[in-house]
């Protein structure tokens, strides 16, 4: 019965081929070329994907900002493939330019992208650049910009709206207000640009250790302003806060603790008189910022 039937299944065979087009195996063909051809371009697109980013970081690890001529912002702002988010600030920093403006915005760029790097939100996901008009003419032709500083967003998809262009003239070009702005524009939901300490400050802005009074010589070890800081006055605020800590630290352990009395009473003590006398210090290096505080604490 089987023998029989396999001659029946090769002649229906035969009669599905003879009824197949003559042009399937051409288009049949084209088909494979073209998805092994799709396959290719978009491993050839992730590969140099990987490749951007990766020279981003690179160049990232060194400084927070990465200047650019035109033949870089091409290749790695405006040229797709791209996953990331661009910064870019458009001056004119030349001695010859003679622009103010352009140097103190760029001060607050640079604490920006510090502030960016130093953080541990820090991802591939952000990146800040420059072009600066002696080294990026045609940049500046390309965009059809005429005036300088100027902060520009790329998203990592599609093309910069209008709010993608940062409103220097209504805002100002503050540290903080860029933040914010970025942090609106971009999908990098974890920035924080704060500076969350004065170690943070002092990687920052670089300021120096204490000051010397060249015409007395006496030194500061703290600094007169609430806008700034000595590398010292890190140090100082750290210990005070350390010493409050440990006070709070021995109040707790005199009212939990199950020891005998007098012991826990001389521990209670000795909290307290940490508790107070040092955030009365810290208290007095506030008012000395923050001239016009109408408030002390033991020590003026």
């Amino acid at each position: 019965m089987s023998a029989r039937a396999a001659p029946s299944r090769r002649r229906q065979a035969g009669r599905r081929l003879r009824y197949l087009p003559t042009g399937s195996f051409p288009f049949l063909l084209l088909l494979l070329l073209l998805c092994i051809q799709l396959g290719g371009g978009q491993k050839k697109k992730e590969n140099l994907l990987a490749e951007k980013v990766e020279q981003l970081m690179e160049w990232s690890s060194r400084r927070s900002i990465f200047r650019m001529n035109g033949d870089k912002f091409r290749k790695f702002v405006k040229a797709p493939p791209r996953n990331y988010s661009m910064i870019v600030m458009f001056t004119a920093l030349q001695p010859q330019r003679q622009c103010s403006v352009c140097r103190q915005a760029n001060e607050e760029y640079q604490i920006l992208a510090n502030s960016w790097r130093y953080s541990s939100a820090f991802c591939n996901k952000l990146f800040f650049g420059m072009v600066d008009y002696d080294e990026g003419t045609d940049v500046f032709q390309q965009l059809n910009m005429n005036s300088a500083p100027t902060f520009m967003h790329f998203p990592s998809k599609g093309r910069p709206k209008r709010a993608d262009t940062f409103d220097l003239q209504r805002i100002g070009f503050a540290a903080e207000q860029l933040a914010k702005w970025i942090a609106d524009r971009t999908d990098v939901h974890c920035i924080v640009f704060a500076m969350t300490s004065g170690q943070m400050w002092n990687h920052i802005r670089g300021p120096p250790y204490a000051h010397k009074n060249p015409h007395n010589g006496q030194v500061s070890y703290i600094h007169g302003s609430s806008q700034a800081q000595f590398v010292a006055e890190s140090h100082i605020i750290l210990v005070l806060n350390a010493a409050i800590t440990m006070g709070m630290v021995l109040l707790n352990e005199a009212a939990t603790s199950k020891g005998d009395v007098g012991k826990r009473r001389i521990i209670c003590l000795v909290g307290l008189g940490l508790v107070v006398f040092f955030f009365s210090f810290l208290l007095s290096i506030f008012r000395s910022k923050y001239h016009g505080y109408p408030y002390s604490f033991l020590i003026k």
